[in-house]
Formats: C-alpha cells, sequence, structure tokens
C-alpha cells in the first residue's frame, strides 16, 4: 500500500477536495445563477439607458428644430414688422406731404382771395374818388341845364350799357 495513504494531509485533501466537490456544484449553481441574475440586471438596466438616451437625443433633435423653426418665425416677425413699419412711415410721409400741400394751397386761395378784395376795395375807393373829382369837375363846368341834359342821355342808355 502506498505510504501518502498513511498520512493524515493526504486525507485532508482528499475530504477538502469532496468538500469543495460537493459544495462546489450548489454554490456554483448559486453564485452562476446570481451571476446570470445580475448580467440579466445589468443587461436590462444597460438597454433601459439605451433607450433613454435614444429618446434623450430624440427630445433633444426636437427642441432643436423647435428653437429653429421659433428663430425663424421670430426672423419672419422682425422682417414683417420692419416691412410694415416702413410702409407705415411712407405712408406718413405721403399724408404729411397731401397735408402740407392742401395747407399751402389754401394759403395760397386765401392770398388771392385778399389779394382781389384788396383789389377790389382799391377800385371802389378809386371809383369813388373818381365820381366824387368828375362831380366837382362837371359841377364847375356844367350849368344846371346842361347837366340835367346830360343825365337824361345817360338815364337812356343805360340799359343798354347793362346788357
Amino acid at each position: 500500500m502506498p505510504q501518502f495513504l498513511h498520512q493524515p494531509e493526504f486525507w485532508v485533501l482528499v475530504a477538502g477536495v469532496i468538500f469543495v466537490a460537493v459544495v462546489w456544484k450548489p454554490a456554483g449553481r448559486a453564485i452562476g445563477g446570481g451571476l446570470d441574475a445580475r448580467a440579466t440586471r445589468i443587461r436590462g438596466e444597460l438597454d433601459e439607458a439605451r433607450r433613454l438616451r435614444e429618446e434623450a437625443e430624440q427630445l433633444v433633435a426636437e427642441y432643436r428644430a423647435k428653437q429653429q423653426q421659433a428663430a425663424a418665425d421670430a426672423e419672419a416677425i422682425v422682417t414683417h414688422a420692419k416691412a410694415e413699419a416702413e410702409r407705415i412711415a411712407a405712408q406718413a410721409a405721403r399724408d404729411l406731404e397731401q397735408a402740407l400741400a392742401r395747407r399751402q394751397r389754401m394759403a395760397e386761395e386765401r392770398i388771392e382771395q385778399a389779394e382781389a378784395k384788396a383789389l377790389d376795395e382799391v377800385r371802389a375807393v378809386a371809383i369813388d374818388v373818381a365820381i366824387a373829382a368828375a362831380r366837382e369837375v362837371i359841377a364847375a363846368q356844367i350849368d344846371e341845364q346842361r347837366g340835367a341834359a346830360l343825365l337824361d342821355e345817360e338815364i337812356v342808355t343805360l340799359p343798354q350799357r347793362l346788357r
């Protein structure tokens, strides 16, 4: 018989190997099952993280598109507002020019009316002065009989002159 069978270390080694073999199988299954469960859980968390990342990237892309659309809308609003302001300013300038032209025409018409009125007044005064002067000259040069005859002639020709 071999010598090593009598040594206690050998039997401790055999008992250790048997113990490890007996314990290893259920412990290996438990450890393997735990590791498999943990790997499955980690794989699920990774899949969830990947899904969340894709959703986040999609949301970021949507928000960027919305931001670009909002910027384009804002630019369009600003452009429209500038064009509208220019149109309003041009219309105000035209209205002002028209109002100034109307006022100038009114002022010119008033000046013309005042000139015509002043001219009429000057003519009336000149006529009155001429009539008064003519009366004095006629009264000094014509006697009463000759004046009556001239007056009668003028009265007869007056209707013809008024036509």
